[in-house]
């Protein structure tokens, strides 16, 4: 045990258990003796296991945010904006998709309710993140419109990536097109 483990470290552990075990089954002593580190060396970064599916989610989130930083985006429509910093987190999470998944069914179950709670903000931080990333200025009645409608495209396009892995990325980008273009987000879209 001479030396301690970063969080990336210990999450990217994780997440590569997880891939063999299934994240219900993955325990966080099981990241210690892989580290070969004690339980105090994860609690240094992660109170808790649920805590690595924040880290997993924000990683995501930052590959986006950095997708929003790109030279070329800021010429694109706001529904081509969209699009790319959507898919760019959904490549952030694709290397681990299955248990991307098992993460979320963790956090649904009935006796999670705190995780809930928490997955509903991290719903709602995400869309803000997007929304941000893709320089969306609406504002006031339009804007919770706007991101009421995002949530749902969001949500929509995720479960879809989640059930289908064997689509290709043209196949998810053409849902989540159709998606931005209902009714009013198109309207919202075009201001």
């Amino acid at each position: 045990m001479a030396r301690s483990p970063s969080a990336q470290q210990i999450l990217d552990c994780a997440l590569t258990l997880a891939d063999t075990s299934g994240w219900e089954r993955l325990h966080l002593f099981d990241v210690a003796r892989e580290l070969d580190v004690g339980l105090d060396a994860i609690a240094r970064h992660y109170r808790q296991k649920d805590d690595l599916v924040e880290a997993w989610f924000d990683r995501a989130d930052q590959a986006m945010l950095v997708r929003g930083k790109a030279a070329d985006l800021p010429a694109l429509t706001p529904e081509k904006r969209l699009e790319e910093l959507l898919m760019a987190w959904l490549g952030a999470l694709a290397h681990h998709r299955s248990v991307t998944g098992q993460m979320l069914l963790y956090k649904l179950e009935p006796g999670h309710v705190h995780l809930q709670v928490q997955g509903l903000l991290r719903v709602s931080r995400t869309v803000q993140w997007w929304r941000e990333a893709a320089q969306r200025e609406t504002l006031h009645l339009c804007r919770i419109v706007e991101e009421s409608l995002l949530t749902g495209a969001y949500l929509r396009t995720f479960v879809h990536w989640l059930r289908h892995p064997l689509d290709d990325d043209a196949d998810l980008r053409a849902l989540l097109r159709r998606q931005l273009r209902c009714g009013p987000l198109t309207v919202l879209l075009r201001k």
